[in-house]
């Protein structure tokens, strides 16, 4: 009854959406994530994410360069950056816009690992959600009967051993990104 494969694939979405979502904490380290999303302004009004206006690039650790596909929008995009808040300065050196990151705080790696944590709550909590969702299918196969007592605890053992299995990986990339965080 189960079907091991939906479920694998419900829950990879579910890493796949957690590794996105950390992505952009600082960590102490200049990676692409960190800007790529940003939202910009420009040609008089339209709403851009920076992956779509240009180049990202990570010279070193310490290092964003973002290089326009239209030089003629550098300044706006600069400015954009800068009213983003991200607590990177923007500096527009010739057809390439360099941000520095700044040493992370003590108190800010410990809010950042605050965030990551209410991030893999949810993310555990999405695992769960799928496990109800297929364990309430195979609770109603077995009222209907079209599932035996011994399949429906077959099903929800296997269900419960691949929720454990997500639940873990999760957990595990959040030990990582915890590490990078602290340097």
């Amino acid at each position: 009854m189960i079907n091991a494969t939906d479920i694998a694939n419900r829950m990879s979405k579910i890493i796949d959406i957690f590794l996105v979502d950390i992505g952009s904490l600082r960590t102490g380290r200049a990676t692409s994530a960190l800007i790529e999303n940003v939202v910009v302004t420009v040609y008089g009004g339209q709403k851009m994410r920076l992956i779509e206006l240009g180049t990202i690039g990570v010279p070193d650790a310490r290092t964003l360069t973002f290089q326009p596909w239209d030089v003629g929008a550098i300044r706006e995009i600069a400015n954009g950056i800068q009213a983003a808040n991200i607590g990177l300065t923007p500096a527009v050196d010739g057809q390439i816009i360099r941000m520095s990151l700044p040493m992370l705080t003590v108190q800010q790696r410990e809010d950042y690992i605050k965030l990551l944590g209410r991030k893999l709550e949810g993310a555990r909590n999405m695992v769960r959600d799928a496990r109800a969702d297929y364990r309430k299918k195979i609770m109603d196969a077995k009222n209907e009967k079209s599932i035996t007592e011994d399949e429906f605890k077959r099903d929800e053992t296997e269900l419960q051993k691949i929720t454990d299995q997500y639940i873990d990986k999760l957990e595990e990339i959040s030990k990582k990104k915890e590490v990078e965080i602290r340097g």
